[in-house]
């Protein structure tokens, strides 16, 4: 019960978007402190031939506030890419990366999630 009720605390909206074989989830979720983010999850109906029973497999990516504009220019930069061909300019990425801490990776497993 208690569960259940931290699961309806923190989450705040919902959108789903259903697409072809997949559907995705756009999420927001509060953190403890009163911070929101959001939680994308692609869920896609399959088979297991073992068991002969459907189960839905899913993937998820957490966004935070702070990566907002970053993952959104990102987003709209390959969407653009695929509608008008048209790269946008490389400055941006090589920025992202020059920033980034190398010295530890971050490993996230599906059943972390």
């Amino acid at each position: 019960m208690e569960e259940f009720e931290r699961k309806e605390r923190d989450e705040i909206y919902s959108r789903p978007v259903r697409a072809g074989k997949r559907t995705y989830f756009f999420d927001v979720k509060e953190m403890k402190s009163g911070e929101m983010y959001i939680t994308i999850t692609e869920s896609k109906k399959r088979f297991n031939e073992e068991n002969g029973k459907f189960f839905y497999e899913k993937h998820k990516i957490f966004l935070y506030k702070e990566d907002f504009d970053k993952f959104g220019r990102g987003l709209d930069a390959v969407v653009n890419f695929i509608r008008t061909g048209e790269k946008a300019p490389e400055e941006e990425f090589h920025e992202f990366v020059d920033q980034q801490d190398t010295s530890a990776e971050l490993s996230v497993e599906p059943s972390d999630l």
